[in-house]
């Protein structure tokens, strides 16, 4: 298969190649902040005892995860983030794998 068509992504926006900042120099810098945001009110939640400042973080992070994904989906838009298509070959093995480990779950896996 070709390396052009593994690739999954969108027509590329191109931006001015200068020094200063540009666009995709801009959403790209908020998506990596809001990365790190997203990680780090997932901490405070995990520590959270109080469950008033529990649902104050949790409505936080729901916030800044969903802008998060925003920026993700403008940058693909825009053809600035692309993808590696997998092989049919290796989701398959990949499922198999996890499927061996339901067996490790309470009532074997199945739901209730």
């Amino acid at each position: 298969m070709n390396q052009n068509q593994q690739k999954i992504q969108n027509p590329e926006t191109q931006v001015p190649k200068t020094p200063q900042m540009n666009e995709r120099d801009f959403i790209n810098d908020l998506l990596t902040t809001e990365k790190y945001m997203t990680t780090s009110y997932s901490m405070a939640l995990h520590e959270a005892s109080h469950q008033g400042l529990y649902q104050d973080i949790m409505q936080i992070f729901t916030e800044t995860q969903q802008c998060q994904r925003d920026l993700f989906d403008l940058m693909f838009e825009k053809g600035w983030y692309s993808f590696e298509a997998a092989e049919q070959q290796k989701l398959q093995q990949a499922y198999q794998q996890f499927q061996g480990y339901t067996n490790q779950f309470p009532n074997g896996g199945t739901l209730q």
